[in-house]
């Protein structure tokens, strides 16, 4: 945690056009339209967004480029997307239309895609997602297409292999505690965090203020995201986009 200010990133879930949010990736709920919500993160000065097409690689669809050039022109602060990222060719198009982050899932683990991508733009705008489902035994494990393939590998073991790849950042999503707003996995967030040298997001999980604050006091990740906490609100999940004050954000560390 080198950064005087926390990193929060609010991460969005899309289904083609529609913004959508899920529980433990599944439970879909239609929110409405995503650029509508870009435009709010902006005018609550949101520091980074995370978009994902989450059922881009499970649809065996490329990136919708025309959509991603829509929402990356309404949004005023970095943007990281990420969906059916599977070439070369995706990557160097999404960075031509303002994307300043690639997030790559499934590509990451089947194909050679971290490397040439890090090699070809630089390993900072790589960003590679892990998805981590808890084993019947109490172990952790990565997923990946949409947490529906094994790929047999403890996170750890995962992320030093996406360190040795070129990733430039990991983005650690856990599948048991998505949508569910208990609170992070502390224990396996610094575990990662303490077996890498590159940055570490964590999501899946926060509901609370206190929830980050305990993830950045307790697992010494570079940033937090989340997705239910910023656009549900109350017991009905009704949608609302809201984010921390840059004051209660700056305070997640005190």
């Amino acid at each position: 945690m080198n950064s005087l200010r926390p990193r929060v990133i609010p991460c969005l879930q899309l289904r083609n056009r529609s913004l959508v949010k899920t529980r433990r990736f599944r439970d879909l709920v239609y929110l409405g339209d995503p650029v509508n919500a870009v435009k709010i993160f902006n005018e609550k000065e949101a520091d980074e967004l995370i978009v994902l097409d989450i059922t881009a690689t499970s649809d065996g669809r490329s990136p919708n480029f025309e959509f991603v050039a829509e929402f990356a022109s309404e949004c005023f602060m970095p943007l990281a997307y990420g969906g059916g990222i599977r070439a070369a060719e995706h990557v160097a198009r999404l960075f031509a239309i303002g994307v300043e982050k690639v997030v790559i899932n499934s590509a990451a683990f089947e194909t050679d895609l971290v490397t040439r991508a890090a090699s070809e733009h630089g390993s900072q705008s790589v960003v590679v997602s892990m998805d981590v489902k808890e084993s019947f035994l109490g172990g952790h494990e990565v997923y990946v297409r949409s947490g529906t393939k094994r790929t047999r590998l403890d996170p750890v073991a995962y992320a030093r292999r996406m360190e040795e790849a070129g990733a430039g950042e990991l983005f650690v999503n856990f599948i048991d505690l998505e949508g569910m707003q208990l609170g992070y996995n502390v224990a396996v967030l610094a575990e990662i965090a303490a077996a890498v040298s590159i940055p570490v997001i964590g999501c899946g999980g926060a509901g609370t203020l206190a929830h980050l604050r305990t993830a950045f006091r307790d697992t010494g990740v570079a940033a937090l995201a989340a997705g239910t906490m910023f656009c549900l609100h109350g017991k009905h999940r009704a949608p609302l986009i809201s984010f921390p004050t840059p004051a209660e954000v700056a305070g997640l560390r005190v």
